[in-house]
């Protein structure tokens, strides 16, 4: 099986000034592509550290990634550390530097003498293009690896990685059938409470279940060849049955995006009132489309559930939306959920069991349970449903 890693580069990521998006977006996009990474590593702005980790992961690795260290300023060092690494000199890619000088007097700017150095690769390199930015990325191999050497910015690596490395990639080596992942999401239950249920499962040969916990959801994974698609599809609705009223979405799409496609389906808007949450609901609602009748973020205030239930409805009313959704409360006490609809008004009242978590995660706790609310009412399911550590302490309507 192929070998696959990357080496991220750069004190601000070592450090965690920065949060690796590249790494993450990178391990998921090979995976798609039947490409799983083996290992991912970070060196900071070092060039004998570069080169030591160049040469080291040289005669392990079949394809290594190196992301960043290809601007203009000093302390960019990948282009030098892969030409030490090799033992061969930097060169200047003519083309490249026109391109950059181009690219420079299109935008009505002089290039800056310092801008030369993103033109330098090693003498034994392929140069990449970059239909982005202004740093080329370049490929050599080094022993038994295949590197490629591509810049920091997310929107030029992504494009460099699906426009150029890939197909290289797909030319020179015979890639395996991408592994199948499938996969559900719960809310309200805990990781080692769904582990001991389904960790009795017998799975396909190859086939491993997987957890990832990301306050407040986690998320289930069926991972496995290809050829065991009908066997793990065959045990797939058991794991359901396990997730049973946890389970809010399968695959990607999300619950945010789920709500969205739901209300546009049936031609429905909706107006949010928020105080606890601060607007993250609205936000999250906004950045996936929903059909967003209005939107109104409160002070943090003590309500009741009945008057959490009646401004609800007026809502409803003054904005003239289909639904209307308030999440009303304080920190430390009750918060309440009112959904107004065209069937009536629904709410529930409850208070987190718990403060260990901090604000920020109560608050995304709460956006989630409102978007369950959401779901559970275009299923036609009653409001409440198990939520954990967050007691529900009464539930009401008009």
């Amino acid at each position: 099986m192929l070998k696959v890693e990357m080496l991220s580069t750069g004190d601000e990521v070592l450090y965690g000034q920065i949060t690796d998006t590249n790494a993450a977006w990178l391990a998921d996009y090979f995976f798609n592509q039947g490409l799983p990474m083996s290992r991912r590593n970070t060196v900071g702005d070092s060039l004998p550290d570069l080169v030591a980790v160049l040469k080291e992961r040289s005669h392990e690795a079949d394809v290594l990634i190196v992301n960043g260290g290809l601007g203009p300023t000093s302390d960019d060092l990948s282009a030098l550390a892969a030409a030490t690494a090799a033992g061969v000199e930097l060169v200047e890619h003519v083309e490249w530097l026109t391109y950059m000088e181009q690219f420079f007097a299109e935008r009505g700017r002089v290039m800056a003498p310092s801008n030369r150095k993103q033109a330098q690769i090693p003498a034994n390199s392929e140069m990449i293009d970059n239909p982005v930015g202004t740093a080329c990325g370049f490929a050599l191999t080094l022993n038994r690896c295949l590197m490629f050497f591509t810049p920091g910015v997310p929107s030029e690596f992504k494009a460099m990685v699906d426009k150029q490395i890939m197909p290289r990639l797909r030319e020179r080596f015979t890639l395996p059938e991408p592994p199948i992942c499938l996969r559900l999401t719960t809310f309200g239950r805990s990781e080692s409470e769904l582990a001991q249920c389904l960790d009795p499962l017998a799975l396909p040969e190859g086939v491993v279940m997987g957890y990832r916990s990301s306050m407040p959801i986690i998320e289930l994974k069926l991972t496995g060849p290809a050829s065991q698609r009908e066997a793990m599809e065959a045990v797939w609705p058991e794991v359901r049955r396990v997730a049973g009223e946890s389970l809010i979405f399968e695959g990607t799409e999300g619950l945010p995006a789920q709500i969205a496609r739901r209300l546009a389906e049936r031609s429905l808007t909706i107006a949010i009132s928020e105080q606890f949450t601060g607007g993250l609901l609205a936000l999250q609602l906004n950045r996936a489309q929903a059909a967003l009748r209005a939107s109104r973020v409160l002070p943090q205030a003590t309500e009741t559930l009945a008057e959490a239930l009646a401004s609800s409805a007026e809502l409803r009313l003054n904005q003239q939306s289909s639904l209307a959704l308030v999440i009303s409360g304080e920190e430390g006490q009750q918060i309440n959920f009112a959904l107004s609809t065209p069937d009536g008004t629904f709410g529930l009242g409850v208070k987190f069991g718990t403060s260990r978590h901090a604000l920020a995660i109560r608050q995304e706790v709460c956006a989630m349970m409102a978007l369950n609310v959401l779901r559970r009412w275009f299923n036609g399911q009653p409001l409440e449903s198990e939520h954990g550590w967050i007691n529900v302490l009464e539930s009401g309507s008009l």
